[in-house]
């Protein structure tokens, strides 16, 4: 992109920011009625303005200064995306209540004038248009301070309030010595995103006080370069398992979304960040797989590298992964897109028994109340994006991710563990 063409694209952006400032403003004025002091109403009127002028002064630094090949990993860029959704988002409820009182408003206006015109009333005894009701604005500032404070939250504890999430999972064909066999998932960490050693410390501690037999990474080590992690290797050294660590990577692994000087210097680190994922002990399956046995029965875990829906890379191939497995044993494959699962897996002609995956972050806001409300805007984009999904005997488990991307925090969807216990039925 040009200068001249992000600079027009800024320029608009910025009218459409003042314009929508403006429409909150004429609700900011109502609610300073409600002071008698003129000193306070204009104090409040000054911090409104600043933090309004503050925040673009934020974009345009951000902007100008962006390097696309480190990606979204600088302070400017995070406190960009926390000014975004902490000024933004209570505003845009704001002005809900705003647009709601203005159709009434328009309402009455109409309703005056046709009264007047039509005789049925004395003219000028009703205004045609009425002043706002600074009750609306103290009203509609009170609820706008409820997602205001959810952002607070979810920008300094959110991001690192880590969640045990348990399954237990039966299956009539599950061998009988595998019956209590334990899987700890973990998906999407991008390390690049991180600011808190301690934080993802106390995560990494969560994992192993599960004691499980395997666990499971799902994919998205980084952001874009494998460099990211470089400073986390001894943290995620730290996880255990008896039977091993596997993992599989997921579309920002590929380091697609940062322009590269050459093929080869993008396929250099792609290779790098495979080195990592051996370096943190952790065993990469690249559409291939491995066998657990125990008293001669066996199950087998299947790694595909990523594939989705367009424009995410569909690299993963299902049939090089099942290479030497016959059609009866139990399996578990780790796929990091769950689109994958209704478009390969499941017409697949052999039975895959659990898919792992992540990727959606459960797009780090929404809100859920466990067992009975999950919601968040993710789901118009992926049906299947958080929790346990099941197609008669076939299951889909979808993490909501260890890490965050772009948004720096988490707003009533927390970072996942996963803790899946596989049972044989009767």
């Amino acid at each position: 992109m040009s200068f001249y063409s992000l600079l027009i694209r800024l320029s608009i952006f910025l009218i459409i920011l003042f314009l929508i400032d403006l429409y909150a403003l004429s609700g900011i004025k109502a609610f300073a009625t409600s002071f008698d002091s003129e000193k306070t109403r204009k104090l409040i009127l000054f911090i409104y303005w600043a933090i309004s002028i503050a925040f673009s002064l934020v974009l345009i630094y951000t902007l100008f200064t962006f390097n696309r090949m480190t990606g979204p990993k600088g302070s400017s860029f995070k406190w960009l995306s926390i000014l975004l959704v902490l000024i933004w988002l209570p505003k845009l409820v704001f002005i809900i209540f705003l647009f709601l009182e203005d159709v009434f408003r328009l309402w009455n206006a109409v309703s005056v004038f046709v009264f007047d015109k039509m005789g049925w009333e004395a003219k000028g005894t009703t205004p045609y248009f009425e002043n706002r009701r600074k009750v609306v604005s103290q009203i509609g500032l009170a609820i706008a301070s409820i997602p205001f404070i959810s952002v607070l939250y979810g920008v300094t504890k959110g991001k690192y309030n880590f969640k045990l999430h348990e399954v237990t999972l039966f299956f009539k064909d599950l061998p009988v010595p595998f019956d209590g066999f334990t899987i700890t998932q973990i998906s999407d960490v991008h390390s690049g995103s991180f600011d808190s050693k301690e934080d993802v410390e106390r995560g990494i501690v969560l994992i192993n006080e599960q004691k499980s037999d395997v666990v499971l990474f799902t994919g998205d080590l980084v952001n874009n370069i494998a460099t990211e992690f470089d400073n986390w290797v001894e943290v995620f050294k730290k996880i255990e398992a008896p039977l091993g660590k596997y993992s599989i990577v997921g579309n920002h692994d590929y380091g697609e979304y940062v322009p590269w000087p050459s093929e080869a210097a993008q396929a250099t680190n792609f290779r790098a960040l495979q080195d990592q994922h051996g370096k943190m002990g952790f065993r990469l399956l690249m559409n291939e797989n491995l066998v657990f046995t125990r008293n001669d029965e066996q199950i087998a875990l299947l790694g595909v590298e990523n594939w989705g829906l367009p424009p995410f890379p569909q690299r993963g191939d299902l049939e090089k992964a099942n290479t030497g497995l016959g059609e009866d044993v139990f399996k578990i494959l780790m796929s990091h897109d769950p689109s994958h699962w209704d478009a390969k897996v499941l017409p697949y002609r052999d039975k895959i028994h659990l898919t792992l995956s992540g990727h959606t972050h459960g797009m780090q806001f929404g809100i859920e109340i466990p067992g009975w409300f999950k919601w968040s805007p993710v789901k118009y984009r992926y049906p299947r994006w958080a929790d346990l999904y099941q197609e008669n005997d076939q299951y889909l488990y979808v993490n909501r991710g260890f890490g965050f991307l772009g948004f720096a925090g988490r707003i009533g969807i927390w970072p996942e563990i996963t803790k899946i216990t596989l049972k044989a039925a009767v």
